[in-house]
């Protein structure tokens, strides 16, 4: 029998940074796709029997784009996106959908459970930047016609430098707890997508073996070194002892559901005193209000997660590059950078261009997805697997990928020239 999870305090999670829970932020920020019928009011009670539908299709759990189309109702070009955005998110590289060559990556198909939970975030909303507090006065001064609505179409990049924009814009820690937060919410309905009743005890008995409990993996991490790091189940106290000759012994659904809560409380309530202790402190120098005639030397802010991802922000009318013995981590994010140009010249995994405007951006060699959201007349030059252009406005693309690019939302004057290193078709686009 399993032993029943021992209790973890809120101040033993904060001070230990290997057993603080967080969302694993690549299927919020890379995989929501805008297509309707992947969107349920419902997904539990949806998904359910979606599961089961597909699993008699199958005789190995998984399921190609032919089998996704039919069960869900799509077209195959849409099957075959949900599969290549499954490819680029899944968080093992021993993950036969990881592992395949481009073209045998319907034949190898997905992993059902993986599927699922999927397609349960695609409900997810992602958080948007509080309001302005004098919204009416920088819209006054900056023209109103950009391409999509917002906080950052109203301001100017010198006026986002002088009010603070950060203030009003998520911050990272802002998002995760948000991330945090839908999980604690659903994570109910979560389990029950990938527990089992245990044979003759009907529906109200439900568990999980070490495979399905690895399937969470897709959602949630340990620790500060996501993929790079230990299993979720030896991460867990249900599994971390297993003999790997032996199968393990299935764990009941709501023990798993409690500890897994417990963590998420200790968590959100560890970013809380962060967030507070930080609120409290001195202000830091990108904070402070800038004249205008200092705005071209406002200091930058650089700053590498624990989690993995480099930050670079706020660099106005200066050339900023990085190399590979710069990049701490696997990801980078660009955020807020006006009139520059910037060189990230290393190997990454994920990379997102957000808010940036009158810029050339050069990306090194991206092997999982790219995502540019919310530009203008920003010129972005990459090498990557995949990308997704959301929310942009009279921006070029110079494109080495090996897959269509997804351009989603409100974009206008958009111009991509594109190098294709497999054989695809045109550009698919989502309004």
């Amino acid at each position: 029998m399993t032993e029943p999870a021992e209790p973890c305090t809120s101040s033993s999670l904060a001070r230990d940074p290997s057993t603080v829970i967080h969302p694993r932020r690549e299927p919020f920020e890379h995989g929501l796709l805008p297509i309707p019928r992947l969107i349920f009011s419902d997904p539990a009670q949806t998904l359910i029997p979606l599961k089961h539908k597909l699993l008699q299709l199958s005789s190995n759990h998984r399921v190609d784009s032919a089998a996704i189309s039919e069960s869900l109702q799509i077209s195959i070009e849409h099957a075959r996106l949900v599969l290549d955005t499954l490819a680029s998110i899944l968080p093992s590289d021993a993950e036969p959908l990881v592992a395949a060559n481009l073209g045998e990556i319907d034949s190898v198909g997905v992993d059902v459970h993986d599927l699922v939970l999927f397609l349960y975030i695609q409900s997810y909303k992602r958080l948007l930047p509080r309001t302005h507090k004098d919204s009416a006065a920088v819209t006054d001064v900056w023209p109103s016609t950009s391409a999509f609505d917002g906080y950052l179409s109203a301001l100017s990049p010198l006026q986002l430098v002088r009010s603070n924009s950060r203030r009003f814009m998520p911050s990272q820690t802002d998002e995760e707890a948000h991330q945090l937060s839908y999980l604690q919410k659903h994570l109910a309905n979560i389990l029950s997508l990938l527990a089992e009743p245990v044979e003759g005890e009907g529906e109200e008995s439900l568990v999980l073996t070490m495979d399905r409990f690895e399937h969470l993996g897709f959602l949630i991490q340990f620790g500060d070194k996501g993929s790079g790091g230990i299993s979720l189940s030896q991460s867990s106290p249900f599994f971390a002892n297993s003999d790997p000759d032996m199968p393990a012994v299935p764990v009941s659904a709501g023990q798993v559901h409690d500890w897994i809560l417990q963590n998420i409380a200790a968590a959100l309530e560890y970013i809380s005193e962060k967030t507070s202790s930080k609120e409290n402190g001195p202000a830091s120098a990108s904070d402070q209000d800038v004249a205008m005639t200092d705005a071209s030397t406002v200091p930058v802010k650089v700053s590498t997660s624990t989690r993995g991802a480099s930050f670079i922000e706020g660099i106005s009318k200066a050339s900023y590059v990085k190399h590979a013995a710069d990049i701490k981590g696997s990801s980078v994010k660009v955020l807020n950078c006006h009139e520059s140009a910037i060189y990230i010249l290393a190997p990454l995994r994920y990379a997102t261009v957000y808010g940036c405007s009158d810029a050339t951006i050069v990306l090194g060699a991206v092997g999982k997805a790219v995502r540019v959201e919310h530009c203008e007349r920003v010129h972005v030059i990459v090498a990557a697997k995949r990308i997704c252009i959301a929310n942009c406005r009279e921006c070029v693309f110079f494109l080495g990928v090996n897959q269509q690019p997804l351009i989603v939302g409100d974009n206008h004057k958009l111009q991509c020239f594109l190098c294709w290193t497999f054989a695809m078709s045109d550009p698919v686009l989502h309004r």
